[in-house]
C-alpha cells in the first residue's frame, strides 16, 4: 500500500510537469522505475499503459481550456503512433545487461536537451508565423514516437521543442496539442508491448498507481499551463533527469566512488545557481511585461 501511494504521488508530480511543460511524464516515471530495479521493457510498458488513461485526461483538459490545435493534432498522431509501435517492438526484443544502459543514456541525453532548449533556443513567440508542412510533421512524429516507446519517454521532449522552434508557434497551443496527441502514441506503444511481451509482463499495480496520480493532476496542469514559468520548471526537471540517469550510466564504468561523488557535487554546484538565475530572469521578464501593459493602458 505504501509503494502504491508513493507511485501515485510520482504519477501526480509527473503529470503536473508534463501538462505544464509539454514533457516529463514518461521520463520521470520511467526513471523512477529503472532506479527501483525494474527491467527496461517492463518499466516502459507499465508507464505507457498508465499513459493511455493520463494522456486522455490531459488531452480532454487541454481541449477544454483551448490549448489544442486540431490541424496540428491530426498531422502528429498517425506518424507518432506508427513510430511508437515500432519502438515498443524494438525495445521488447532487446536483450542483455546493456538495455538499461541504452535507456539511461537516452534519458540523460533528453535531460541535457531539455535544459539547452529552454535556456538557449529563441522564443518562437517573437517570430513571424510560418506553419510547418507534412515534410516536417511526418519524420517528427515517427522519430518522437519511436524514441518515446523504446526509451521510456521522449514524445514531449522531442515534439515540443521541435514545434516551439518553428516560427510563430504559441507555446500553450504546442504544449496542449503535444499532450493531446500523446494518447495515440501511448496507445500504439501499449499495443506493441502487449503483442511483444504479453499482458502478464505489465505490472498492473504500478501502472494503476501512476495512472491514478496522473489523472488527478491532469486538469490542474492544463489550468496552470498559461502562467507557469516553464523555464524554471525545465531547469529543475532536466537537472533531476541528468543526475539520476548519469548515476545509472556511471554504474557501467570503472570510475571510483570518490570520483563519482565529485562529479555530482560539481553538478549540484552548477545546478543551484543556474536555477536561481532562471528564477530571477523570469521575474524580470514578468515585471517588464507588466510595465509594458500598464504603459499601453495609460496611452489608450
Amino acid at each position: 500500500m505504501e509503494r502504491f501511494l508513493i507511485l501515485a504521488l510520482v504519477g501526480l508530480a509527473a503529470q503536473l510537469v508534463d501538462g505544464s511543460l509539454g514533457m516529463g511524464y514518461g521520463l520521470t516515471s520511467t526513471t523512477l522505475l529503472l532506479t527501483a530495479g525494474i527491467a527496461p521493457a517492463i518499466a516502459s510498458a507499465s508507464v505507457h499503459m498508465a499513459e493511455v488513461v493520463t494522456t486522455a485526461a490531459s488531452g480532454i483538459s487541454h481541449r477544454k481550456f483551448g490549448n489544442v490545435d486540431k490541424a496540428m493534432l491530426r498531422k502528429l498522431i498517425v506518424p507518432g503512433a506508427i513510430g511508437a509501435f515500432a519502438g515498443a517492438t524494438f525495445l521488447s526484443n532487446l536483450t542483455g545487461d546493456y538495455v538499461r544502459l541504452y535507456i539511461s543514456g537516452f534519458l540523460l541525453c533528453l535531460g541535457l536537451f531539455i535544459l539547452g532548449r529552454f535556456l538557449f533556443l529563441k522564443d518562437a513567440r517573437k517570430q513571424k508565423p510560418k506553419p510547418p508542412t507534412n515534410r516536417f510533421f511526418i519524420p517528427l512524429g515517427f522519430v518522437g514516437g519511436f524514441f518515446d516507446a523504446s526509451g521510456g519517454g521522449g514524445w514531449g521532449p522531442i515534439a515540443t521543442p521541435a514545434l516551439l522552434s518553428q516560427k510563430g508557434m504559441q507555446p500553450r497551443m504546442v504544449i496542449g496539442t503535444v499532450a493531446a496527441s500523446e494518447f495515440a502514441v501511448a496507445t500504439a506503444a501499449t499495443i506493441g508491448f502487449m503483442i511483444s511481451l504479453g499482458p502478464d509482463k505489465i505490472n498492473w499495480l504500478w501502472a494503476g498507481a501512476i495512472m491514478l496520480g496522473g489523472v488527478i493532476a491532469a486538469p490542474f496542469a492544463a489550468w496552470i499551463v498559461k502562467s507557469l514559468p516553464t523555464r524554471v520548471l525545465a531547469v529543475i526537471v532536466s537537472g533531476m533527469l541528468i543526475m539520476t540517469n548519469l548515476n545509472a550510466v556511471l554504474n557501467y564504468t570503472s570510475i571510483s566512488d570518490s570520483v563519482e561523488t565529485a562529479i555530482f557535487i560539481v553538478l549540484v554546484i552548477i545546478w543551484i545557481p543556474l536555477t536561481w538565475y532562471v528564477v530571477r530572469k523570469e521575474k524580470r521578464i514578468a515585471q517588464k511585461e507588466k510595465q509594458e501593459m500598464n504603459t499601453v493602458k495609460r496611452t489608450s
